[in-house]
């Protein structure tokens, strides 16, 4: 069990070491090639259609009645909400301010399993949340005063964060009953229904000119539905199967390094466009103040979790 516990966190750094990059990348394809819209349907399809092939082969398919509609919210918090959000508000903010935003996610985590599943919040929980949400309010208050940024796409990516802690806290007890590759086949099948429901969706697609599309912009965007999608999916179930929710959404505080330094390492080399002048000084500050509120809100359960699983 000891190895798995640690097997599940590097699979959690490298899922946040993958959303890092793709932060930069992503903002290249849009809006130039792909509206918001078609890029999501185009990474939920994409990696739908790859689970499935997975599960297809190891013949096992079905699930619980009683689970439907837990596996609908998922799907709609999960996949729907989150990736529409989260597109929609990378297309018109920075990538740097998308890495950053997320990592209010542990915090509002730890707000969803205190009513959810009834997680203790201690003082020094309740410390951090208030220094985390006051960094995040003031970050995205900044907006607007850099290349890139934008108010509006700001408070997209907060909803985003929040829909995606949502999803965390709700996916767990379907962990304890099913494979990951399962929980997460049928979370993006529901996923991918609310997508398509989506009025914008059908009426971007049509009008989306793929002929126009070079090659290195599809090969970012491979990236996004195979490496983003469907690796970073899969690699988050197995983390939840083994660590908390609270646990699982910490990591999300490496993402703002991890873009910073995708951000300078991608247009130092020319494959993505130079957006390190969003980076001020006023923007660290209220990142490091999130990420003070991030270390005081999950490093007390993370390492009692790490404690219990060596006494196990």
């Amino acid at each position: 069990m000891f190895k798995e516990l640690w097997k599940a966190h590097f699979a959690l750094f490298l899922v946040n070491a993958l959303y890092g990059a793709s932060h930069v990348i992503a903002k290249g394809v849009m809006p130039a090639y792909l509206s918001p819209n078609v890029f999501i349907l185009l990474r939920v399809s994409g990696a739908t259609l790859l689970f499935w092939l997975i599960l297809f082969s190891r013949k096992n398919l079905r699930i619980e009645k009683k689970d439907i509609p837990l596996f609908a919210l998922c799907g709609l918090f999960g996949v729907a909400i989150n990736q529409l959000f989260f597109f929609h508000g990378l297309n018109l903010s920075s990538s740097i301010n998308s890495g950053i935003i997320m990592t209010v996610n542990p915090i509002l985590v730890v707000i969803l399993s205190y009513f959810i599943i009834k997680e203790k919040i201690t003082l020094r929980k309740s410390l951090g949340i208030l220094l985390g949400a006051t960094g995040a309010v003031l970050l995205t208050l900044a907006g607007g005063t850099g290349k890139g940024d934008s108010l509006l796409g700001d408070m997209f990516l907060f909803i985003n964060a929040a829909s995606y802690a949502i999803y965390l806290v709700i996916a767990k007890p379907l962990m304890q009953r099913y494979s990951p590759l399962k929980v997460i086949t049928w979370v993006f099948t529901f996923g991918l229904f609310y997508v398509l429901l989506f009025p914008p969706t059908l009426t971007d697609l049509s009008s989306a000119q793929f002929e126009t599309i070079p090659q290195d912009v599809w090969i970012k965007i491979v990236y996004v539905i195979v490496g983003v999608t469907f690796m970073t999916y899969l690699l988050t179930m197995y983390g939840l199967k083994y660590l908390s929710p609270s646990v699982s959404s910490a990591y999300i505080y490496l993402q703002p390094v991890l873009v910073i330094f995708f951000a300078v390492f991608f247009s130092a080399v020319g494959i993505a466009e130079d957006y390190t002048d969003t980076i001020t000084l006023e923007k660290l500050a209220y990142m490091l103040l999130i990420f003070t509120g991030v270390y005081l809100t999950s490093s007390s359960s993370f390492m009692q979790k790490i404690r219990s699983r060596r006494k196990g």
